[in-house]
């Protein structure tokens, strides 16, 4: 999860939701229920002040009610609402009762009481219930040494089935809060994080090749990480292309000084011009190898960001210009199984210089066919060019992908053309093998990343 920032940012707001869904209904529960209290309390307030006011003490000790408490639960035996007078001069228990105590009394503890003072206490009721009680303690005018124990009870169901049903309520209310913020937090996380997405897409173009700079409107906070990744872009975009350019530069400026001295040699029979003709051919060729391997390396190292080369139309181009070329020898070269969609990850030059080294080293051993291939696995493009010439020893496959290696110093050529190929593939992240050909040659196989 620690590498996912859209995991983050759901844990820790669901973390909250939860918390805080959590503690509100908490919270919620335990005031609503101080309110029940409260009201039920200020209920029995109310019923023991009736009773006091209702209760009539004759000379003789004796009590009576001159009118009936006004609630009707206390006219029904058990409806949970209970009043009782205890006291008088013989300090009975039940002197006097409600008819909802039916034929109990309240076994109500002894309990230290100033006049008129109010206490509150949780005592067994009948019925195997729980009673809430308040009690005050009278002196009559009548019987100043007389006392008398007013007290009134309710039933705890009473006040515990409302707050009940209310933390029952409660918790669907807020569940159905706290999935509705979830959603609201997989939303806002999934709307905040979209823009990320949508510059993975296009990144995902460039690296395809579908496009060479990322495109679109981003939120502020993105924008400059799209703008420096464009600036990038472009600035290893320019890096290649001046590279290409050094080389160039280099190559005209080597070339022409090494022609002049070739030119020079052979217009002069001594072994000093047969030596600098022999010293400037190789240097010919190390020029030709290392400028043609440094132009692949500045390409390949910024990754070719946004380069997409399709493999059909190249493999036309070569076709045509080695028919021409070799147009005196009648070869057959055929183009089989090659897509239209096969596209290589990489520089258009430097796929035609690979695939035209290939093709005209067959061509220049072929006896009258030449054949090419191309397939498609697990990301990489296999070319296949096969000829019917006379093959290579595996001895001589190994040494002709050296440098100024030559398998027959007859056939015109500088020996670099399969160790250049070989090395560009090697560059790209791909390989060039040889082997022997199902036309009985040789079969040169290139593979190279597919875009």
């Amino acid at each position: 999860m620690h590498r996912s920032l859209r995991l983050r940012l759901l844990a820790g707001s669901l973390v909250w939701i939860v918390a805080a869904v959590a503690i509100t209904g908490f919270l919620l529960a335990d005031l609503f229920g101080q309110h029940v209290r409260e009201r039920v309390d200020a209920e029995l307030n109310g019923h023991l002040d009736q009773l006091t006011a209702v209760l009539d003490v004759a000379p003789d000790g004796s009590a009576t009610l001159r009118l009936p408490l006004s609630d009707p639960r206390l006219s029904r035996p058990y409806a949970g609402l209970y009043w009782q007078v205890d006291g008088g001069p013989t300090g009975a228990i039940g002197l006097l009762r409600s008819r909802s105590l039916w034929d109990t009394a309240l076994a109500v503890p002894p309990d230290a009481l100033a006049d008129g003072e109010v206490h509150v206490h949780q005592v067994d009721g009948p019925d195997a219930s729980q009673l809430r009680m308040m009690e005050r303690l009278i002196r009559p005018a009548e019987l100043p040494d007389t006392a008398y124990r007013l007290i009134v009870a309710i039933d705890t169901r009473q006040i515990d089935e409302p707050v009940e049903d209310f933390a029952t309520l409660l918790a669907i209310a807020l569940g159905v809060l706290a999935l509705g913020l979830a959603a609201a937090a997989v939303l806002q996380v999934g709307v905040g994080l979209a823009p990320l997405g949508r510059m993975r897409d296009a990144l995902g173009a460039v690296r395809d090749g579908h496009a060479r700079r990322l495109e679109g409107d981003y939120p502020q906070e993105v924008q400059p990480l799209v703008d420096e990744l464009n600036t990038l872009l472009a600035h290893n975009e320019a890096t290649v292309e001046r590279a290409r350019t050094q080389a160039g530069n280099l190559a005209h400026a080597v070339k022409t000084p090494l022609a002049i001295l070739a030119n020079a040699a052979r217009n002069d029979s001594s072994d000093l011009a047969r030596l600098v003709d022999e010293q400037v051919g190789d240097a010919r060729r190390q020029v030709d190898y290392h400028l043609a391997l440094a132009r692949a390396r500045a390409a390949a190292a910024v990754q070719q960001a946004g380069l997409k080369t399709p493999l059909r139309p190249v493999l036309d181009g070569l076709i045509r210009v080695m028919s021409r070329l070799h147009a005196e020898r009648n070869l057959h070269i055929a183009l089989t199984d090659v897509a239209d969609t096969l596209a290589c990850r990489g520089d258009t030059q430097d796929l035609q210089e690979m695939l035209g080294n290939l093709l005209d080293n067959a061509c220049k051993w072929a006896r009258s066919q030449v054949s090419i291939s191309a397939t498609l696995s697990d990301g990489l493009i296999t070319v296949h060019i096969d000829d019917d010439g006379p093959g290579l020893s595996e001895a001589q496959r190994t040494a002709v992908l050296a440098r100024g290696v030559r398998a027959d110093e007859h056939t015109p050529g500088s020996g670099l053309g399969l160790a250049i190929a070989h090395d560009l593939a090697r560059v790209y992240g791909g390989d060039l093998r040889l082997d022997t050909a199902p036309l009985g040659g040789l079969r040169a196989t290139l593979q190279l990343p597919a875009a």
